[in-house]
């Protein structure tokens, strides 16, 4: 072509085009951020409140219920789940489709949230309802020890919220940040329900006393005009005190008087204590006492990106701990990301590595070797550059796409060299072979790259996660096609004219001297060696001229071929995305309901000191009063952060991430007062907080919570009666929390002149907490809390004696007006799309892929399940679900495409036929190795699936070109021209394949 002869004529220009493009593409490499995967992760904005002292129901009746009937149905919404517990906290997370813009969202969900505030209860209006932009589970996790005594955890937590949470949450990225074991200050006021009684006090008449005393008040100032007569000489602020902060401050305020003068303050009937706000977690890092600080990735952030840089804040914070306190990372599970993406630019190296050595061997010149080889920076590097400009990452999918295309990239180098070297073995000049090889080869080669990128175009139109994969798969492996197009038309041909020369034939006298001697066998090797391929080349010819004319059998053979592909495509199990040693775990102990928080403790003692005995676990961080299946608080929970030694000193199956957790499982077994299940983190940051698959059981005709309890029971049974398919098939959902029904005997408590409205604010205060109001201290703003001491609030006994105001001003005890009974309930009440849910999470069995385990339980519930019961699917398998059958279509819409491409450029419908008719063969032979391997047709086979379509067409191309151009030009008939464009093309071929 005429593009080529110029630049053939002027290789000046052509090797500063290649720079040029180099250098950009440099430039834009360390720009772009590191990743595992494309940003995948469903965008999700979080809606927080707090009702102090209300229960679960309570909660999700009178917070979730009414926020979620206004958020539901926001523009984009995928699905939306509530999680409400018994200490007073309320979380609604709506999960929105890939793609949309979180700004966006947050602003649709707080313009809902608004909607609902009026609806909800005053005390959760008081406190406020947060909208954030949060992704599930914890992107990492740092614990904050101290080996000095005098510093305790409360200490650590109030410095783990003042200092580090408030600096990790100005980095980019950050979505939250949690505290455990620890907590902001808060000024407690432990009342005497005794002495306040004596006193002839109530809860409210005290908290609304510190409400009216501590009050933030402007003073003014004297000197400020206008002036009556002559001008001020000074202009004087007054200061007055308002808000209190210390402890004995709050002692002093009063809360009554009397006629004879006596006073009564706090201080008489309370004992007033610099605290924390929140009790109920406490933390060890390797058994030692500390506080764990959660960061919680920003959707739409990159996990690595983010990661290192709340390790280089706190590294800066570090200087600034007090003596003896030390931070570590105990869970982190972007390390993985980091060795993944370390492993597959080792990968990208080998294989640059090992085309240099297919070259050598083939064409056994260093001047031909040398074309290819600088062809990869210039198409690869490049590629950096498009990446930016559409704002991709470096990830494991891009980097396995620029390993494929070190393969297209050298194959045109290739095409253009070897045929190069064939006209100069022929007897043209370097110069001439050029003009000659370009103009039977570029037809070839823009027909290898049209084909090659209009592939990936069907891609383009798929929605969702498989869309993002596919698409950023595909730009990469296009760019450097395309980039890779253009070095072959310039480049390529103008260093083959510039640097090859004729070939000489190998010198049969050795040389003296070392590198004589092996330059002299190194020529004996490739003169073999091209004996040899000149015998293969021509028994091939000869094998490809009696298969050419056995069609009618060579038919049958094809057709049974193409039925084995469609058997065994069908027959492959199918799945998402492929779980991985990520070399952390998640271990989740479970006591039976309304254990205390020392009974867990203990328990989990027992299990971390059984599992940091194990072999493969290098450190164990563990949190009793944390539910690690939901990340809520309960008394009866703990969660394990078990951080694996590293991959090398883990070679061994046992020892992998998955083995590990089904061994630490059973070994952990032998604690009979609990149950303990071993998670590893989800293949995806932000997509659950777990591996394996959730599944939600939703009771849609208001049964209660004990018949969705019987139905989750019953999946759990019939799954367990399936443990060649799922395994660790578990919920956490119980309805058997103890707790006191106190029921208020509303007409008793009015003839007594008792409204209801005081015994609830009195319980609330009492056996809750009651959020006062605010003070500061340290530069900052804290809450001032009251509530009973413990000893008032230990039995059920207590309960009753304690007194409210009747209308005639006596005090009469609650017990009066309320009946109190041991009663049972749900801790936590979780909501699916409007309907009250239950969380069912389990594993595929080894060797059976996800989408057989969610094949499984979903034959299960429709035998299991009662009528009024169905179920959702959540999280990744949700994803999963709806990936379902899109990959059919991408292979259909490819193979339409190549068809469509190649008949334009040949101008006939026939022709490409022999092109095509070789994709099949080559799927079959990549499934039958996934078969082989026991794996499944995940997205990332899938992928691979649609590249090769592209490649195995490419090596088709070569040879139905070559057998035209001898057709059209020498005259030879169909078949010669077909054997001889076959015996022709098998160096470049194999080159290509090798490479």
């Amino acid at each position: 072509m005429n593009i080529s002869r110029f630049f053939i004529d002027r290789p000046i220009f052509a090797i500063v085009i290649s720079v040029l493009i180099t250098l950009i593409g440099a430039f834009a490499m360390p720009m772009l951020p590191l990743a595992q995967y494309p940003d995948i992760a469903p965008p999700t904005i979080s809606v927080t409140a707090s009702y102090a002292g209300a229960s679960a129901e309570t909660l999700s009746e009178t917070v979730a219920a009414p926020l979620e009937q206004e958020i539901n149905g926001v523009e984009n919404m995928l699905y939306m789940t509530s999680s409400s517990t018994s200490d007073g906290r309320v979380s609604v997370t709506v999960t929105f489709q890939p793609g949309t813009d979180l700004d966006t969202a947050q602003v649709l969900v707080q313009n809902r949230v608004a909607l609902a505030e009026p609806r909800l209860p005053a005390q959760v209006r008081q406190v406020g309802v947060v909208v954030n932009k949060e992704s599930s589970g914890f992107l990492m996790l740092a614990s904050l020890t101290s080996d000095d005594p005098g510093i305790d955890s409360d200490y650590l937590g109030n410095m783990a919220q003042s200092t580090i949470r408030d600096r990790l949450l100005r980095i980019n990225g950050v979505g939250g940040v949690q505290v455990f074991g620890g907590g902001n200050y808060s000024m407690r006021i432990w009342i005497d329900p005794a002495k306040a009684a004596a006193r002839d006090l109530t809860a409210p008449e005290i908290v609304a006393a510190l409400q009216a005393q501590n009050v933030q008040a402007a003073g003014g100032s004297i000197g400020q005009p206008p002036f009556p007569t002559n001008a001020a000489a000074f202009e004087l602020p007054v200061q007055v005190e308002g808000r209190l902060s210390a402890p004995e401050e709050f002692g002093k305020v009063v809360l009554k008087t009397d006629a004879q003068g006596r006073v009564t303050r706090v201080s008489d009937i309370a004992r007033i204590q610099l605290g924390s706000e929140i009790y109920g977690v406490e933390g060890y890092f390797n058994g030692q006492r500390g506080v764990g600080v959660a960061v919680i990735q920003q959707p739409g952030s990159n996990a690595l990106s983010t990661a290192n840089a709340v390790i280089a804040e706190l590294d800066a914070i570090k200087a600034d701990f007090p003596p003896g306190v030390k931070y570590a990372i105990p869970y982190n599970p972007t390390e993985y990301v980091a060795a993944s993406v370390s492993a597959v630019e080792d990968v990208l190296i080998e294989a640059v590595f090992l085309v240099m050595i297919v070259i050598l061997v083939f064409l056994q010149t260093w001047r031909a070797a040398i074309i290819p080889i600088l062809a990869i920076p210039v198409a690869l590097v490049g590629t950096f550059a498009v990446q930016l400009a559409l704002g991709y990452s470096i990830n494991s999918l891009s980097l396995f796409a620029l390993v494929l295309a070190v393969g297209i990239v050298v194959d045109d180098a290739i095409i253009v060299v070897e045929n190069v070297e064939r006209y100069i073995r022929e007897g043209l000049t370097p110069k001439e072979a050029a003009y000659r090889s370009m103009q039977e080869v570029s037809g070839a080669l823009i027909a290898i790259s049209l084909v090659l990128t209009s592939v990936f175009v069907p891609t383009a139109f798929v929605p969702g996660i498989p869309g993002i994969f596919f698409r950023q798969f595909a730009v990469t492996i296009a760019s450097a096609t395309l980039i890779s197009l253009l070095v072959s038309l310039t480049l390529s041909p103008a260093l083959s004219a510039l640097l090859l020369k004729p070939h000489k034939d190998h010198d049969q006298h050795r040389k003296p001297g070392l590198i004589g001697t092996v330059m002299y066998y190194l020529g004996w090797a490739g003169a073999k060696f091209n004996e040899g391929f000149d015998w293969v080349s021509d028994r091939y010819g000869r094998l490809t001229a009696r298969l050419i004319r056995m069609v009618t059998v060579m038919l049958v053979i094809y057709a049974a071929l193409l039925a084995l592909t469609g058997w065994r495509m069908a027959d492959t199990p199918t799945g998402f995305i492929p779980a991985q040693d990520q070399g952390v775990l998640i271990g989740v102990v479970q006591l039976p309901p309304g254990a205390s928080l020392e009974r867990t403790k203990a328990a989990m003692t027992k299990a971390v000191e059984i599992v940091q005995k194990a072999d493969g676990v290098q450190e164990v961080t563990a949190f009793a009063g944390l539910d690690g299946s939901s990340f809520s608080l309960s008394s009866n929970a703990a969660t394990m952060f078990i951080k694996l030694k590293d991959y090398d000193e883990r070679t061994t199956p046992e020892l992998e991430a998955s083995a590990l957790a089904g061994a630490l499982s059973g070994a952990t077994g032998v604690i009979e007062e609990a149950s303990i299940f071993m998670l590893s983190p989800p293949p995806v940051q932000g997509m659950g907080t777990g591996s394996g698959f959730k599944m939600m059981i939703q009771d849609r005709s208001g049964a209660g919570f004990q018949a969705l309890e019987g139905a989750t029971f019953a999946m759990m049974g019939a799954a367990a009666q399936a443990p060649e398919q799922v395994q660790q098939v578990f919920s956490l959902y119980n309805t058997g929390s103890p707790r006191i029904a106190a029921n208020v005997d509303r007409d008793k408590a009015l003839l007594m002149g008792v409204q209801p409205s005081t015994v609830f604010s009195t319980l609330g205060t009492y056996l809750g907490s009651t959020y006062v109001n605010d003070f500061n201290f340290l530069g900052r703003t804290f809450r001032v809390t009251a509530q009973a001491e413990p000893a008032y609030r230990d039995e059920l006994a207590d309960i009753a004696n304690l007194k409210v105001r009747s209308a005639s001003g006596g005090m009469v005890p609650i017990g009066s007006v309320a009946t109190l009974a041991d009663d049972s309930g749900p801790a936590r009440v979780v909501r699916y799309n409007l309907f009250p849910a239950s969380e069912l999470q389990g594993e595929a069995a080894p060797g059976v892929s996800t989408g057989d385990a969610i094949a499984t339980m979903e034959e299960l519930a429709a035998k299991t399940l009662p009528d009024g019961f169905s179920y959702e699917w959540t999280e990744i398998a949700l994803q999963e679900k709806q990936a379902a059958g899109g990959a059919t279509i991408i292979f259909i819409m490819a193979v339409v495409f190549v068809f469509l491409v190649l008949a334009a450029q040949y101008e006939a419908f026939t022709l490409p036929l022999a092109v095509i008719m070789i994709v099949p063969m080559c799927i079959l032979a990549a499934i039958l190795g996934v078969n082989l391997h026991g794996l499944d047709n995940n997205i990332l086979t899938q992928v691979g699936l649609v590249v090769l379509i592209a490649l195995a067409a490419k090596n088709a191309i070569l040879i139905v070109e070559f057998a035209k151009q001898a057709e059209d030009e020498e005259g030879l008939n169909r078949w010669d021209a077909a054997i001889q464009a076959a015996r022709q093309r098998l160096r470049p071929i194999l080159m290509t394949s090798f490479a």
